[in-house]
């Protein structure tokens, strides 16, 4: 088959950039979202997690407690990713994605098993963030309070309201990394005294790196709003009125930050 010169010239300066850029086709501030099969790498120190997309692999983070600012994927399940290239130098043999935010598909996916060996050359030069041992996990509430309520202004009297933000997984619900905010509004309701608490729960989507927009589940703003009002009341915030309520309909996707969508915004009023 013939290919016309100005054809061909435009394949070969595509295929220039594809191997400059590893493979992989991103936005031009090194955005990244894409849903694959976690990979595990053992070292000699605390295992690594990675993620192959187009043909690179990608550093996500290590084996940590599951209350870390980036929990750990499960192999098993795919796993969405939604980072930002860094100029960092590769860990485990990977393109470092920094800031990076993991979310575990629920749906098994048996392929998802790679377990590669500890190699000198992949060895981290760090020390695992947490004791060796298995993880105690830890309780809805049972985590150190977040940052102290809105002090009094100049004029003697304390903010009228405050606002948490508690974001979520994609499809996620409260886990393990959810206490902080939790225990910061308790904290704050109670710091204050507080008459109302409103709870609005977000749907979100994301816009992967292909093209392609994925969707929360159609009653996740509910569902989020709900549980942060019943894990509340539970905890004995009962004497406020709540008004809690939901967006319906998902949040733009954009491919930028698309995982702020996904919240529940509790407002504590005096």
């Amino acid at each position: 088959m013939m290919v016309h010169p100005m054809c061909r010239k435009a394949l070969v300066v595509l295929a220039a950039s594809l191997i400059a850029g590893g493979g992989v086709l991103h936005s031009a501030d090194g955005r990244l979202n894409f849903v694959s099969c976690p990979i595990v790498r053992d070292t000699a120190s605390v295992p690594c997690w990675l993620s192959e997309y187009n043909g690179e692999l990608y550093f996500l983070t290590i084996q940590s407690d599951v209350t870390a600012p980036v929990t750990p994927p499960w192999l098993g399940h795919r796993v969405l990713v939604e980072g930002s290239i860094s100029n960092e130098p590769r860990i485990c043999g990977g393109v470092v994605l920094k800031p990076v935010h993991l979310s575990v598909l629920p749906e098994r996916d048996e392929s998802c098993n790679t377990m590669l060996p500890a190699e000198e050359q992949y060895n981290l030069t760090f020390e695992p963030p947490r004791p060796p041992g298995p993880s105690k996990g830890r309780l809805a509430f049972d985590a150190p309070a977040g940052p102290a309520p809105a002090a009094p202004s100049a004029a003697g009297t304390a903010s009228t309201t405050t606002r948490i933000v508690v974001p979520y997984d994609f499809d996620g619900l409260v886990g393990f990394n959810h206490p902080r905010y939790l225990t910061q509004a308790l904290s704050a309701a109670r710091g204050v005294n507080a008459r109302t608490i409103e709870i609005v729960g977000y749907r979100g989507a994301v816009r992967l790196s292909n093209g392609q927009t994925m969707v929360e589940a159609s009653d996740i703003g509910r569902r989020r709003a709900e549980q942060v009002a019943m894990l509340l009341k539970g905890a004995g915030l009962t004497a406020p009125a709540y008004n809690v309520r939901w967006q319906e309909q998902p949040a733009k996707a954009t491919g930028i930050d698309d995982y702020l969508a996904r919240r529940v915004e509790i407002s504590i009023g005096r």
